[in-house]
């Protein structure tokens, strides 16, 4: 190809070169005029036709680049030309205009796919570039929002002002929970967003769902277990009471009249004096129940300020590391950034802090090699976080989702508020506590403040 190429370029520029020779030579030796037009004429288009073959390699590549800017994919060039060199560039240009529609073709197929994959899931999908334009909505999401039109995410004021401003300032890989009103009545949004680039365009992608069922269901779930840990508390406590006060009033009535004082002896007064006690034990018991119940129920607000993270740890450790010790008991201290503050109530956070190295002391306790390890720092998405890890019995999968109701306790002497107040201090502080255990392995307390 490149033979025949370099073959044809020679050839014309030989009949170039011999025709201004001959042309120059006419005219030097005062040739007949007739003699000079012809050498002229020869030379003008041995020059045109050099010129027109370089430029025909290159009207093709220009021809092939200006269909693929077009998206013109019916490209065919002429063949048989009878240049080997024209004829293979043709058919090269072709096949890679084939490659190109190929792949843009297979690109429409999963734009289709992708398309269809948003419409038809049930969560609503909204992306937007960085002025606000809506590049698209899916269906989910204009019922979601009842919307028939949505071109520009300013159309959320319409609907809700937190919820457009929330959308507009949503950051990277951020979650929200919002509250709403709308016509079918008050919704409860989860919004999660991501960002990505499309042809060199930053791109803002949102996930809208409507949680009120789950959060319903939720919600009845806890207030059942709740129930059901009341029932039991009091049922303790007032079941006693009741079969004991009947025992004593049988003492004093018989069939239905109250005895005669002579019948009533020295035995029965002191049995009644003891049962008397004993049903004021149970009565106080069931006082400082209900008082612990006000106790959770009523947890102040945080009063907040800035208090280093890392420094207010430490203190706590220091309270009771000797007691640990005590107890053969290691404790191993991490601060990754001591200078880190945070606008928080300390004296709650330290209460949930304490909370959580008492309860790791229990599950430790006459366990050889026990260990607790204390992290403060951030996690991979930026937030401080105070983690607890123990190498005690850990807990169960059956009992993981149970540890956080109130009065819910596996220890004989336990409470069961200490893990539900810590996690109401935790949200009073926008954060949260979670929990992850490997019986017989580990388990870890994580304090995370967002």
């Amino acid at each position: 190809m490149t033979r025949s190429f370099n073959t044809n370029i020679i050839a014309r520029i030989t009949v170039l070169v011999i025709a201004g020779m001959a042309t120059g030579w006419s005219v030097a030796a005062g040739a007949p005029p007739e003699m000079i037009i012809t050498a002229f004429v020869i030379l003008v288009a041995a020059a045109v036709t050099l010129a027109w073959y370089i430029n025909s390699v290159n009207r093709m590549i220009n021809y092939f680049f200006e269909a693929v800017r077009n998206d013109d994919h019916g490209l065919v060039f002429g063949h048989g030309q009878g240049d080997p060199l024209v004829n293979r560039l043709a058919e090269n240009l072709e096949r890679i205009n084939g490659h190109i529609r190929q792949i843009k073709v297979e690109n429409l197929r999963q734009e289709q796919y992708f398309a269809a994959l948003t419409e038809h899931i049930g969560t609503g999908i909204l992306s937007f570039n960085s002025e606000g334009f809506v590049i698209h909505a899916n269906s989910s999401l204009k019922k979601l929002l009842d919307m028939k039109q949505f071109s520009h995410i300013r159309q959320l004021e319409k609907i809700d002002g937190k919820l457009a401003s929330a959308v507009r300032h949503i950051g990277y890989d951020d979650e929200k929970l919002i509250t709403i009103n709308s016509k079918e009545g008050t919704l409860t949004l989860l919004v999660r967003s991501t960002l990505f680039k499309s042809m060199e365009q930053p791109l803002t992608l949102v996930s809208m769902q409507d949680i009120r069922k789950e959060l319903d269901e939720k919600e009845l779930d806890s207030w059942l277990k709740l129930i059901r840990v009341l029932t039991h508390e009091i049922m303790n406590s007032i079941a006693p009471v009741t079969s004991l006060s009947g025992n004593l009033c049988s003492y004093y009535i018989k069939e239905g009249e109250a005895i005669p004082a002579g019948e009533v002896t020295e035995k029965m007064v002191q049995n009644t004096i003891r049962g008397l006690k004993v049903i004021n034990e149970q009565g106080s018991g069931l006082i400082r129940f209900v008082e612990t119940y006000r106790k959770l129920t009523r947890l102040p607000e945080p009063v907040r300020s800035a208090v280093r993270i890392g420094e207010m740890v430490e203190n706590t450790v220091m309270l009771y590391r000797q007691e640990l010790k005590e107890k053969n008991i290691k404790v191993t201290l991490t601060v990754e950034n001591g200078e880190m503050e945070l606008n928080i109530d300390e004296k709650q956070i330290m209460q949930v802090l304490i909370n959580l190295l008492k309860n790791a002391a229990e599950a430790l306790s006459g366990r050889p090699g026990a260990e607790i390890a204390i992290r403060c720092g951030t996690n991979k998405g930026g937030q401080a976080e105070v983690m607890v890890a123990d190498n005690g019995p850990g807990i169960s999968p059956e009992l993981i989702d149970e540890i956080f109701i109130p009065f819910f306790t596996t220890r004989e002497n336990g409470s069961g508020i200490g893990l539900s107040l810590s996690r109401q201090i935790m949200r009073l502080h926008n954060g949260s506590l979670k929990v992850r255990s490997i019986p017989e392995r580990e388990t870890v307390f994580t304090m995370t403040f967002n």
